[in-house]
């Protein structure tokens, strides 16, 4: 179950004790979300795990009615492969 942690601006996922999968972000002003960092323990690789988090991250910004800015190069890979996502891109750069 991915989980949502506001205060530290990151969703994060936790398959196994101790090794956790994150996705960070930072605010740009107040509606604005630029994802900074994927992370997934090596061990955990290769599991689609980083794309579980990156599709929560969008879904949860569709929610709120905020724009994102793929900062992180995995996540604009992965909007670049699923351009059902590209209405949520900000024109304002990182």
């Amino acid at each position: 179950m991915i989980k949502h942690n506001t205060a530290e601006r990151q969703f994060f996922l936790e398959p196994l004790p101790a090794q956790r999968c994150v996705l960070d972000y930072q605010w740009q002003g107040d509606q604005t979300m630029v994802f900074t960092h994927t992370g997934v323990p090596p061990a955990l690789e290769g599991q689609g795990l980083a794309a579980r988090l990156v599709k929560a991250g969008l879904q949860w910004a569709r929610e709120q009615k905020v724009r994102v800015v793929p900062a992180c190069s995995y996540v604009a890979a992965y909007i670049r492969r699923h351009p059902e996502w590209n209405d949520l891109l900000s024109e304002t750069p990182a």
